[in-house]
């Protein structure tokens, strides 16, 4: 019997070693720019007594979905509040027991601004996560 060999294709395995070295670096910058907002955010979190309602648009609302998936396998009670639908109709099952977790890459994104809105009027605490610190969703949060 012969056994076949396997040829390892270096070029692909030096790639993905590149890559899982890159996601490290992001990860230790992430790691250091954690601040007294990341603990005021816990804690938010960790007193509040309704759920954490948690939106995004585009490819932040599905990063929002699957947050919301995993603090609910976890025990965390959490929903996802489509950033449109919230316009039209949606807002009303945020309360004010809930903390409201808001995710743009921009920070600027146009859908959130009725959150934002209603979060002032009703005192909801908004957690903002958004690349641009100076942004609107920044600033309300």
């Amino acid at each position: 019997m012969t056994s076949a060999i396997k040829k390892i294709d270096i070029s692909s395995l030096k790639q993905g070693i590149e890559v899982i070295e890159q996601e490290m670096q992001g990860l230790k910058a992430l790691a250091s720019s954690l601040d007294e907002n990341f603990s005021n955010a816990v804690d938010r979190i960790l007193e509040c007594k309704g759920r954490l309602v948690i939106s995004g648009i585009g490819k932040s609302g599905h990063v929002a979905r699957k947050i919301v998936a995993t603090l609910s396998s976890t025990g965390t009670p959490s929903i996802f509040v489509h950033a449109s639908e919230a316009s039209h109709g949606d807002l009303g099952m945020i309360t004010e027991d809930d903390v409201v977790m808001l995710l743009s890459n921009s920070g600027e994104s146009e859908e959130l601004s009725n959150i934002i809105d209603y979060c002032k009027r009703f005192s909801i605490s908004i957690i903002g996560i958004a690349r641009n610190k100076n942004s609107t969703l920044i600033r309300a949060s």
